[in-house]
């Protein structure tokens, strides 16, 4: 299937939020899927619409017919040394990228409606919980989730499994400690002030949207991820949840790798659970956006 590809900006509460549009040419049919609304990853401090992790899987989704939009959120400093960047870059920090996204979600469902499937992964993942569990709160709807070896706690539970562990460079980037500087980097405070909306995992999870959680095998980030899916299972959500056998963390950055179509695939199949929601090709080009 043909893809278009358009790349707009909204109007958001911290300034204007840079998107990309991937269209799927349907061939002129009305029927037609949710549009997801997806994440790239990158620690809250790094990433962008055009990693492989955001446009490689944008690319495959609108190939399998799905309408992709995806987020260019602020991202915070660097760690350790944001105290060097711009006043503007050190305040990009949580509220931030939630605030982004829901402002893309709130103009999206003007014309869709609950036809959103809000998705990430790795940060993008965190990201997008916290957005989809403030959009609940807050009266709105969607029809799902996705979430690839995302993490969603303040601080992140000890590996339990040697299997867990990364190997190479991310023994250290991916340790324990290390994923904990980047989230109180991602806060500018201590992780412990954190509210749901920055880190849901451990919170109020009632009613949460059906899920999909893709969870890499050998990835510092797995417990946290492992945890959420249990928590999320506690208050009676729905979780689909798929272990990517010898997979580690980011496989969706290598769209040539057996694990990327893996997951994609899950993605389509999960998807397509449901009847294609009906919307007429007026719907499809009100998202309203401006260049």
């Amino acid at each position: 299937m043909d893809v278009t590809v358009q790349d707009d900006e909204i109007d958001g509460p911290f300034g204007p939020v840079p998107v990309r549009r991937y269209s799927p040419v349907a061939g002129g049919s009305d029927a037609l899927a949710p549009t997801v609304v997806w994440l790239h990853g990158g620690g809250f401090f790094r990433g962008s619409l055009n990693q492989p992790e955001a446009d490689s899987v944008a690319h495959a989704l609108a190939r399998q017919g799905y309408p992709v939009v995806t987020v260019d959120y602020r991202l915070a400093p660097l760690p350790l040394l944001g105290w060097l960047g711009s006043r503007q870059k050190r305040s990009n920090r949580y509220p931030v990228a939630v605030g982004d996204v829901l402002a893309v979600v709130q103009r999206l469902s003007n014309s869709v409606g609950d036809a959103i499937v809000l998705g990430g992964a790795s940060a993008g993942a965190c990201i997008a919980a916290g957005a989809a569990l403030r959009y609940q709160d807050e009266g709105g709807k969607l029809s799902g989730v996705l979430l690839a070896y995302g993490f969603f706690h303040r601080t992140h539970p000890a590996t339990m499994e040697k299997g867990h562990r990364p190997r190479g460079h991310r023994r250290f980037t991916h340790s324990r400690w290390a994923l904990n500087l980047m989230n109180r980097n991602y806060l500018g405070r201590a992780p412990a002030s954190a509210d749901c909306y920055a880190f849901p995992g451990g919170g109020d999870l009632t009613g949460f949207p059906p899920t999909l959680h893709l969870i890499a095998e050998r990835d510092g980030m797995r417990p946290s991820a492992e945890l959420f899916v249990a928590e999320l299972e506690a208050v009676g959500s729905s979780v689909e949840r798929h272990l990517i056998s010898g997979s580690k963390h980011a496989f969706l950055n290598h769209p040539n790798g057996n694990e990327f179509a893996t997951g994609v695939e899950l993605m389509s199949q999960w998807l397509n659970r449901d009847a294609p929601h009906e919307r007429t090709h007026e719907d499809e080009s009100a998202f309203g956006l401006r260049l």
